[in-house]
């Protein structure tokens, strides 16, 4: 029992917070937006998590010197808790993923680069599914489904990036201009 309780308090937590996921992935200088959920992009985030996202817009950073590089923070249930995951897009192509928070007793082992590295170079097909197959992890089942549905979003979302209206610019800091 003690055993138990241990790995569960161990696998909970933040691996990484939000500072540490933009800056170590786009650098010190990036740019924030926000994508608008209308109607149609309601849809098929409808579609990619088997529920209605939450909320009215979601927020993206892109690299200034870079702009087909964009990072996401997106929330998925595991199986009763939310999932925290960043996602760098590049080139419509998953260039990395983290699992920044974690809050379920199981399936933590999502987090390790033996499962991440699956995802790099992924790209999304025309029917909103991975053009990969991603293996699983025994115990792990129903984060890997979230990380999958996250990994998803993220590409859809940032083929939808170039339909939105110009950035704000976002300091390291968090201070705004634009």
């Amino acid at each position: 029992m003690l055993l138990t309780a241990t790995t569960q308090l161990w696998a909970q937590g933040t691996y990484l917070s939000k500072e540490d996921f933009l800056s170590q992935n786009l650098g010190a200088s990036y740019t924030g937006g926000k994508i608008w959920l209308n109607k149609p992009v309601k849809q098929k985030l409808k579609k990619i998590f088997g529920h209605k996202y939450p909320g009215l817009r979601i927020r993206y950073w892109t690299n200034d010197e870079n702009k087909d590089q964009t990072a996401w923070i997106l929330n998925e249930i595991g199986k009763v808790k939310p999932i925290t995951f960043g996602v760098v897009i590049n080139k419509q192509q998953i260039e990395s993923i983290y699992v920044l928070t974690f809050r379920e007793s199981r399936g933590w082992e999502i987090k390790q680069t033996f499962f991440t590295d699956q995802f790099l170079g992924a790209s999304l097909t025309e029917r909103l599914r991975l053009n990969r197959h991603i293996d699983s992890i025994s115990g792990a089942t129903l984060s890997v489904i979230a990380m999958k549905k996250v990994a998803r979003a993220a590409l859809y979302l940032s083929r939808q990036v170039r339909l939105t209206s110009p950035a704000v610019s976002i300091k390291p800091n968090g201070d705004s201009s634009g």
